[in-house]
């Protein structure tokens, strides 16, 4: 028997999911990956979000061939349905009578407005874990508030410490926020899995995207905050509440990010560097002064050595001295990785209209249950005959008359 042959760590779990854009169908990718039956349910006609987002090949929009949607799509089956139809709602009650997971981030009004918030299903369904993914939660002062990425960020505490402190604060690029709560929500979920084979009763998974920013990425700073009273501020290239070095350099071909707050860490990167007659100056034996009270002038130390070397150079003679460092890679050098190739990490997946791509794949490895992306994001509608006439038992000759109504 080969890896193939092996059932998912999650086979025989069904997730509904009513989601859209990243947090939900990214939680949703997450679980599909461990082997779980996905039901991805999108909107008529125009369906999830992220399908006219792009990014697109040529920069040509298309439904089917958004760079995002494929993505956070992965593994998935997908129906169309509108649950403010009577039988759009009466088909997806169908669906929820044989999910485990209903997983969905949509605005609190909407979800009460259908009936699909948790306390309107536990009564139906006791079993049901209903995952919800919001920028601030189901309850507090911002319940009913929208939020984006960018005031995730900002309420998370991230904004707070990241850009140049002469110019306005940033958010983390590229939908962190999102991405990082669909992957704390996919995970709580299987915490709540768990349970329910003790206690045999569902429960909400309520995720607060600023919530897992704060803990994840702005919460290292409460130490410091504690002990210090400092609660940090921008500080650009650099992360001012540490041990110099902790910052971003220019090297020869790029950028480069070290760290190395342990004194022996340090005291090998000098060694690395050759002899550096400043490191006998008072002034530079105190390391949270140089990487708080005059950063720039101590970078400036260190800055010729880095660009005298490349960024592989660099790695490489960080590696041998056990030195933290990393290098600051574009998108190509990240697909040319040897590390992640020699792992495997990158998949390629056909799709109908898509075509052939490349894909970052699972960010883990299970030896007796592997993950795998047995299919491709679906089409709009694709499997509503499949599941809809399939597993519903709806009458296909129903279907167009249905579409038609903008029902399905």
């Amino acid at each position: 028997m080969g890896p193939q042959d092996l059932a998912g760590a999650l086979d025989g779990v069904r997730v509904v999911e009513w989601g859209s854009f990243i947090s939900a169908p990214f939680c949703g990718k997450v679980l599909a990956e461990l082997g779980a039956d996905v039901i991805k349910v999108e909107p008529p006609v125009y369906g999830d979000e992220s399908r006219r987002h792009g990014p697109f090949p040529g920069h040509v929009p298309d439904a089917e061939r958004s760079g995002l949607f494929l993505f956070a799509n992965l593994n998935k089956r997908g129906i169309t349905l509108d649950p403010d139809s009577a039988t759009g709602r009466e088909l997806l009650d169908g669906l929820l009578e044989t999910a485990d997971i209903f997983l969905e981030n949509q605005p609190a009004a909407l979800t009460q407005r259908h009936g699909l918030d948790y306390e309107s299903l536990r009564s139906r369904f006791p079993k049901l874990i209903v995952t919800s993914i919001t920028p601030y939660g189901r309850t507090g002062p911002y319940r009913d508030h929208k939020g984006y990425d960018l005031t995730a960020n900002a309420i998370g505490g991230m904004s707070f410490g990241a850009g140049h402190p002469h110019r306005e604060p940033l958010t983390t690029p590229l939908y962190q926020a999102s991405y990082l709560a669909g992957a704390g929500a996919a995970f709580a979920s299987l915490a709540a899995l768990l349970g329910r084979d003790i206690t045999g009763r569902g429960q909400l998974v309520d995720v607060a995207e600023g919530q897992v920013l704060a803990v994840l990425l702005s919460g290292y700073h409460l130490p410091a905050y504690i002990y210090r009273g400092v609660a940090g501020w921008r500080s650009g290239n650099r992360m001012r509440l540490g041990l110099f070095p902790n910052c971003v350099l220019p090297c020869k071909d790029g950028y480069v990010c070290i760290d190395a707050p342990q004194l022996e860490q340090y005291q090998r990167f000098l060694a690395l560097m050759g002899d550096q007659e400043w490191v006998n100056e008072p002034r530079y034996r105190d390391r949270r002064a140089m990487s708080e009270d005059y950063p720039e002038e101590a970078e400036a130390l260190i800055t010729p050595w880095f660009m005298e070397h490349t960024k592989e150079e660099i790695l490489a003679i960080c590696l041998e001295n056990r030195v933290p460092c990393a290098p600051v890679r574009t998108f190509g050098e990240v697909l040319e990785d040897v590390h992640l190739n020699s792992r495997d990490f990158f998949k390629d997946v056909d799709h109908p209209q898509a075509g052939r791509l490349r894909y970052p794949g699972p960010a883990y490895h299970l030896l007796d249950s592997p993950c795998r992306y047995v299919r491709p994001a679906p089409e709009l509608g694709q499997h509503n005959q499949e599941i809809l006439c399939g597993e519903l038992g709806l009458d296909p000759s129903r279907l167009p008359e249905m579409a038609r109504a903008g029902v399905i």
